[in-house]
C-alpha cells in the first residue's frame, strides 16, 4: 500500500470514473486501473463496485476512503512541518570553528547574525579540525566553519570564501622591507606550528616544501595552539610564521606580514554538515551573515585556476577585481 494507491482512490471516489480521476492525478487511465487493482489485491476488499454507473464504492471502500483521506491529510502535515522546520529561524545551533579562525572571525559573526536570525540562540566551540569532523559525525554540534576540504564523505560542504596565507616576519628578516614575500632558503628551519593543527600544519609544511616537522627548531619545541603567541614569537625574533590574512586584519600598519608572490597559497572556508541536516535557510543566513561581514580584502572577486607548485594543492593563481 502506498500514498500514491490512496491518492488514486480518493481521486476516483471525487471523480467517480476512471478517465477524468487518472487526468486529475496526471497517470493513464490502465496505470491508474493496475494500481486499485494492485491495492485490492493486496487488502483482499472490492473497494469500488465497477457494475454500477457511476462509479460507486463499496460499504467498506467507504471507509477505506475515509481513511485515505485522513492519512493523505496527515502526509500534508508532515511535509509541510518538514517545509517550516527547514525554514525555521528560531531556536538553539551548535557551531563549531576551528581555532584558527574563531578568534578573528566569530566577533564579526556574532553581530551580522544577531540582525539576521536574532531568535536564534548560538552555543559556540572552538576546536581543531579532526575533533569538529568528529563532533559532527556524532551530533555534538549542528555546523561547523572549517577548512576544506575535508575527505569526509559523511560530511557536506558549503564553501564560504577563500583565505590568502600572509608570511608573518620580524625586522630583521631579509625580506622585512620587500613588497611582497618569497620563501628564503633559511625559512625553512624557522617555521612556527602550532600544536594539534594538523591539517594547518600540514598546509604550511606544503607551502615550504617541506615533508614533516621533525627537524624544525631542533633546541626548541613550542606546544602552542594560538596564531598570537606565533606572532609574538615572531616578534621576539624566535622564527617565522604562515598565518591567514584575517588573523592580521587590525595590522595593517604594523609591517610585521608581507602578502605571497603569486602564486597565493590559500585555504578554502566552509560551512560544514552532516548528511542529514535538513535547516538549509540558516545555512544561507550563516553564509550570507559570514561574506558580508568580511573586510573588502577578502571580498574579491577571484578568478581561481589551480597552480603547481611543488605539488601542492594549496596555490592558486590570484586575479583580482573588486565586486
Amino acid at each position: 500500500m502506498t500514498i500514491q494507491q490512496l491518492k488514486y482512490i480518493v481521486a476516483l471516489d471525487e471523480e467517480r470514473h476512471f478517465a477524468r480521476a487518472a487526468e486529475v492525478c496526471m497517470v493513464t487511465q490502465p496505470g491508474l486501473t493496475i494500481q486499485l487493482k494492485n491495492l485490492e489485491e493486496e487488502i483482499g476488499i472490492k473497494i469500488f463496485d465497477r457494475n454500477k454507473v457511476p462509479l460507486t464504492p463499496t460499504l467498506l471502500g467507504i471507509e477505506i476512503i475515509n481513511k485515505a483521506k485522513k492519512i493523505l491529510r496527515e502526509a500534508d502535515e508532515i511535509r509541510d512541518f518538514v517545509v517550516n522546520e527547514k525554514n525555521l529561524l528560531e531556536g538553539e545551533l551548535k557551531l563549531g570553528i576551528i581555532s584558527t579562525l574563531s578568534p578573528y572571525l566569530i566577533p564579526l559573526f556574532i553581530n551580522a547574525m544577531r540582525e539576521a536570525t536574532p531568535k536564534v540562540r548560538f552555543i559556540i566551540r572552538e576546536s581543531n579540525t579532526g575533533q569538529l569532523m568528529k563532533d559532527l559525525e556524532t551530533g555534538a554540534i549542528d555546523v561547523a566553519i572549517m577548512a576544506t576540504p575535508t575527505g569526509n564523505t559523511n560530511l557536506i560542504e558549503h564553501p564560504i570564501f577563500k583565505e590568502p596565507f600572509v608570511a608573518y616576519l620580524n625586522e630583521t628578516h631579509p625580506m622585512a622591507n620587500n613588497d611582497f614575500y618569497e620563501l628564503q632558503p633559511g625559512d625553512k628551519t624557522e617555521l612556527l606550528l602550532l600544536h594539534h593543527e594538523f591539517c594547518y600544519n600540514a598546509q604550511l609544511l606544503d607551502i615550504c616544501g617541506l615533508k614533516n616537522s621533525d627537524k624544525i627548531k631542533e633546541q626548541f619545541t613550542y606546544d602552542i595552539s594560538s596564531i598570537e603567541t606565533l606572532k609574538n614569537l615572531v616578534r621576539a625574533q624566535l622564527g617565522f610564521a604562515i598565518i591567514p590574512q584575517l588573523s592580521v586584519m587590525n595590522e595593517s600598519a604594523s609591517g610585521l606580514f608581507k602578502p605571497f608572490k603569486e602564486p597565493i597559497p590559500v585555504r578554502e572556508i566552509s560551512l560544514v554538515v552532516s548528511d542529514s541536516f535538513s535547516k538549509k535557510l540558516l545555512l544561507e543566513k550563516m553564509n550570507e551573515a559570514i561574506w558580508n561581514c568580511l573586510p573588502d580584502s577578502l571580498k574579491k572577486d577571484f578568478a581561481y585556476r589551480k597552480i603547481r607548485w611543488n605539488d601542492s594543492p594549496y596555490f592558486v593563481k590570484e586575479v583580482s577585481k573588486f565586486s
